[in-house]
């Protein structure tokens, strides 16, 4: 096959966990190329598959990349993840549909973009004593800020000024952050790995950008399951996929299924490069 990993203009070479892939690839007999996915030149019709990786700028232009999915799948270039589920989980309020249907999530509540919304007030009737804004299009705690009922009123001009833009989830601060958010990594369908990130101390964004840490881990007892059974409302076949979320009273609740641009922690795993590799290959013949 002739594969594109899909990345953004500041990582042209790929990051270093998709490097790891890009070689696995090689290895198999396959050509991967590294491709900006907003460069203008790239014929992406020549290549049989385009897995996104690090387009970690699409949530500054949401836009613009709904248009290039549309555009690939038009073109009918095979897109992994398929262009349905990408168009779906480009949305936080996925989490809602998710909910819906019975998966455990992180309380979420959803401003919509010009919507008048009285901050002090929304935690008071929810007994949030603290909470996280963020945008419903997001990454790497984009525009995310921690808010409380002691600051709330000070806090209400940046939640008017980011609900006369776009629209806002917002989330209950949870505890257990501080013990560590799961991210377990499915390839193919198939389990992987998983990784314990922590915030630094005082902070609550897991994130290396704000000091935060991950460290691979064997996950506690029944985790996984827990994991495959969100996973399993999924109808569309996937290549990968890394599910988020917290140890609440033993019970997996999601914060986050990222299917789009997840880093995968490809360096932490020794073997788990060689395994999307497999699951690329059998993507090709479903």
């Amino acid at each position: 096959m002739h594969i594109a990993l899909a990345t953004y203009s500041e990582l042209p070479l790929l990051s270093s966990g998709d490097r790891l892939l890009q070689a696995a690839l090689r290895q198999r007999g396959h050509r991967a190329d590294a491709a900006i996915w907003d460069d203008q030149t790239i014929t992406w019709q020549a290549y049989d598959a385009v897995v996104i990786r690090s387009c970690w700028d699409y949530h500054r232009r949401p836009e613009d990349f709904r248009t290039w999915i549309d555009r690939l799948e038009n073109q009918g270039v095979a897109l992994w993840n398929p262009p349905a589920m990408l168009r779906w989980n480009l949305d936080k309020r996925y989490l809602l549909d998710l909910a819906a249907g019975g998966v455990p999530v992180v309380p979420t509540l959803h401003l919509e973009r010009g919507s008048n919304a009285d901050l002090r007030a929304l935690l008071l009737n929810q007994g949030w004593d603290e909470a996280v804004v963020k945008p419903t299009i997001a990454a790497t705690s984009f525009h995310t800020w921690r808010t409380g009922g002691a600051i709330a009123e000070r806090d209400q001009q940046r939640l008017t000024d980011m609900l006369a833009e776009r629209s806002l989830l917002v989330q209950p601060l949870m505890p257990q952050i501080a013990e560590g958010e799961w991210s377990l990594l499915f390839f193919g369908g198939a389990w992987s790995h998983a990784v314990l990130k922590r915030p630094a101390p005082g902070d609550f964004r897991s994130q290396g950008d704000f000091g935060g840490t991950a460290e691979r881990r064997e996950p506690p007892s029944g985790l996984i399951e827990q994991a495959e059974a969100i996973l399993n409302t999924l109808t569309s076949p996937w290549l990968y996929a890394r599910v988020d979320g917290l140890l609440v009273n033993d019970i997996f609740t999601l914060m986050e299924l990222e299917l789009i641009e997840p880093s995968l922690f490809l360096t932490l795993a020794p073997g788990a490069a060689e395994q999307l590799a497999l699951a690329c290959e059998r993507m090709a013949v479903r």
